[in-house]
């Protein structure tokens, strides 16, 4: 695991100040520039002129591929098994990817997840152009994929809502990306936001959709990882922001789950980081949502062998999201985490499991058959 004072990857923020001409000052790097790829904006992946397979899309902002957007790439694709290559680049768009098109793979050409970035700016009161009322937290979503066997590599999924830019929004939900589907994998992808960034749920109440999540980033303060999928967190690094419009603590939370209560497998986290930019102790590492269209839903979240820094409440990390529903009769549990956030001070407030127990909290035994860290 990579040393948690390492300086964090490049953060929405700081694309947000990039984009805004800031980046020489900050050190940081901005977006690729058109030519920047040069003759080949898809890398090792082919071109039109040379596609990978049949069924592979090129998609190019500056037209050099099949289409210019990803919605479009997704509409062309009828069936199951198509690849997307997405040449570096600001994709400004919302995109779904509706139950029809399933094992689908986008892969992003550049060197990394911040040079392929697809963002919007809807929040859940944001009104819809029609007039028929505001988008909802679903609807406010950038990307939204419900169809199974969806993978995607080195990608940014973002929503830059600002709550400062929109003093009189009440539903301050902005979703980066919602994903429902079963056997949903992310490899080496950045989930950027504030509120409800990274919605990891499932297509229906009895459905136990799998989802996979390796060497990721996501960042925000308010339930930023949330929902009722099966969701393995493995070597992912989640960051907590500092926030203007709050004078005390707390924040946020980190997590959110909702899983249902037949479901006997939530959100596992392991062998990663959690990091802030916001004071200490001022962020819980997780709250129950036990929400009204599923009221026996029992939220389930254990974090093993991850170090959590200090901008986590280590003497009190869980709180209520309802006092009828306290955080103590779900199932929330710790093993072997270290960093400041992680110390036990009151036992109580920090449910750990047993060796016995630990030994059933792992990737094999939440994704079962599916082994998507074999392709890693």
């Amino acid at each position: 695991m990579p040393s948690p004072h390492l300086r964090p990857p490049f953060s929405r923020r700081g694309f947000l100040l990039a984009s805004a001409g800031a980046s020489a000052a900050l050190g940081l790097a901005a977006a690729p520039a058109p030519a920047a790829a040069g003759h080949r904006p898809f890398g090792r992946y082919g071109s039109p002129a040379a596609r990978l397979t049949p069924s592979t899309l090129y998609v190019d902002p500056h037209g050099r591929g099949d289409v210019t957007t990803v919605q479009a790439a997704v509409n062309a694709t009828t069936g199951s098994g198509w690849t997307l290559v997405l040449a570096p680049g600001t994709y400004r768009e919302t995109v779904s990817v509706d139950l029809t098109r399933t094992e689908m793979t986008w892969l992003g050409a550049g060197d990394g997840p911040r040079d392929v970035v697809i963002v919007y700016d809807n929040a859940a009161g944001t009104p819809k152009p029609d007039g028929s009322g505001t988008y909802g937290t679903t609807g406010s979503a950038t990307t939204t994929v419900r169809a199974d066997g969806f993978t995607a590599r080195r990608i940014t999924f973002a929503n830059d809502w600002l709550r400062a830019d929109h003093p009189g929004t009440s539903g301050t939900q902005a979703v980066a990306i919602k994903v429902t589907g079963d056997r949903s994998a992310f490899h080496h992808c950045r989930f950027l936001g504030h509120q409800d960034t990274l919605y990891a749920d499932t297509n229906a109440l009895t459905v136990f959709a799998r989802q996979y999540f390796a060497h990721c980033y996501a960042e925000g303060d308010v339930d930023f990882v949330f929902g009722r999928a099966t969701a393995v967190f493995e070597h992912c690094h989640f960051r907590t922001l500092s926030r203007t419009d709050l004078a005390s603590a707390p924040y946020g939370f980190v997590f959110a789950p909702s899983t249902a209560g037949a479901n006997p497998r939530g959100y596992l986290v392991t062998r990663s980081r959690i990091t802030s930019e916001a004071p200490d102790a001022f962020y819980k590492l997780a709250r129950p949502w036990v929400p009204s269209s599923d009221r026996t839903a029992r939220p389930m979240l254990t974090v093993r062998e991850t170090w959590l820094g200090p901008g986590i409440d280590a003497a009190a990390p869980y709180a209520n999201m309802s006092d009828a529903y306290p955080w103590q009769e779900q199932r929330f549990a710790e093993y072997r985490n270290t960093g400041p956030g992680a110390e036990i001070t009151l036992p109580a407030n920090r449910p750990q499991l047993t060796p016995e127990e630990a030994e059933s909290a792992t990737r094999a035994a939440y994704l079962g058959d599916w082994r998507p860290w074999s392709t890693d």
